[in-house]
C-alpha cells in the first residue's frame, strides 16, 4: 500500500555537506527531514545512484535538473573534489548511502573527513541504521556495545578478529555476508566458546525480516547447511567475568608491569577483574619487591 503525502517544500540550504539517512528496508523509514533536504540540496550524491532515484520517486521528490554524482569508494578521488567544489562554490550538498546512516560501514567516511578539512559545515539528518535496529531487537545488553563491521573474509585474518573481540564488555555486532554466516558461526563458536549468547538478524525491516536467537553453538547448527540471502547483522553477548583467582591476577599484573608503572598496572588488572585497586597496588608492591 503507498500512502501519498505532500511534496516536501524546497527550502533554501545554506553551503555545506548533508548527510541523509536511508531506510534498510521499507521506504517509510525516511525521516521528513531527509526528504525536505532531498528536495532543496543544490547537488545531491548517493553511493549507488539508481537506489536514491528510486527513493526519491516512492516519495513523490522530484530531482529536477539537479546533479545527481555517483560517489562510492571505487570513484573517490574523481567525485570527492567535484563536491568539495561544489560546496567551495557556496552550494549544499546531499549524501545517501545504500541504505542505512552513512559512515557506517560506507565510503562516506573519506568524504566527511575532507569538507572538515577544509572547514565546511557538516551535519547529518538521521535516521534508519541495520546496527541500532538490530541491537534493539536482539535482547542483549544495550548499555555499552561495538560495531566491529565486516569480519575479514579469509579464515586466518578472520580468526584472529576474533581473538581479539573475545574480552571485549560490550556487545558485539557485526556484518556479515549471507554466504559467509555460517563459516562466521563455527569460527565464532571456536574464538569464543558455544555457549555464548548470540542472535544474527536478517532482512530488518523487510517482508521476510527474521531474527534467530540462542547461543553461539545453537546458531551454528540452526544455519548448518542453510542457503541464506539477505542483509546479514550477527551480535554477540559480551565477555563473561572472569574469576580473579590469585594466580590469574598475579600473572596479569607481571605482564602489565612489564610496560606500565605499577599505578596504571594496578588499575589496570583491578579494571579487568573487578578488585578494588588498593589490594591490587598493594600486590603489586609486593610483587615488585617493594
Amino acid at each position: 500500500m503507498t500512502i501519498s503525502r505532500a511534496a516536501p517544500e524546497k527550502q533554501r540550504l545554506t553551503a555545506g555537506l548533508y548527510f541523509i539517512a536511508t531506510p534498510i528496508g521499507a521506504a517509510r523509514d525516511i525521516t521528513l527531514r531527509a526528504l525536505d533536504i532531498l528536495a532543496s540540496a543544490d547537488v545531491l550524491a548517493a553511493e549507488d545512484t539508481r537506489t536514491l532515484r528510486h527513493l526519491m520517486e516512492i516519495h513523490g521528490v522530484s530531482l529536477g535538473d539537479r546533479p545527481l554524482v555517483a560517489y562510492h569508494e571505487h570513484n573517490n578521488d574523481a567525485a570527492l573534489p567535484r563536491l568539495l567544489r561544489a560546496i567551495a562554490e557556496g552550494k549544499s550538498v546531499a549524501y545517501a548511502s545504500e541504505a542505512g546512516t552513512p559512515l557506517i560501514s560506507d565510503p562516506g567516511f573519506q568524504l566527511a573527513r575532507a569538507a572538515i578539512a577544509e572547514g565546511y559545515p557538516v551535519l547529518s539528518a538521521p535516521g534508519a541504521s541495520a546496527v541500532l535496529c538490530a541491537l534493539t531487537v536482539s535482547g542483549l545488553p544495550s548499555d555499552r556495545f561495538l560495531f566491529a563491521g565486516f569480519p575479514p573474509a579469509a579464515k586466518g585474518a578472520r580468526q584472529t578478529f576474533i581473538r581479539e573481540l573475545a574480552q571485549v564488555q560490550a556487545t558485539v555486532i557485526l556484518y556479515e555476508s549471507p554466504k559467509r554466516v555460517k563459516a562466521l558461526l563455527d569460527d565464532l563458536v571456536q574464538g569464543l566458546g558455544e555457549g555464548r549468547k548470540s542472535v544474527v538478524c536478517r532482512e530488518l525491516t523487510k517482508r521476510f525480516e527474521e531474527v534467530s536467537r540462542g547461543t553461539l553453538g545453537e546458531l551454528a547448527a540452526a544455519f548448518d547447511g542453510r542457503a541464506v540471502k539477505g542483509e546479514i547483522v550477527v551480535l554477540i553477548d559480551r565477555a563473561p567475568e572472569q574469576a580473579a583467582d590469585a594466580a590469574t591476577v598475579e600473572q596479569a599484573l607481571d605482564q602489565a608491569l612489564t610496560h606500565m608503572t605499577m599505578k596504571d598496572a594496578a588499575a589496570a588488572v583491578a579494571q579487568a577483574y573487578g578488585l578494588a585497586r588498593r589490594d591490587v597496588y598493594q600486590l603489586a608492591l609486593k610483587r615488585a619487591g617493594g
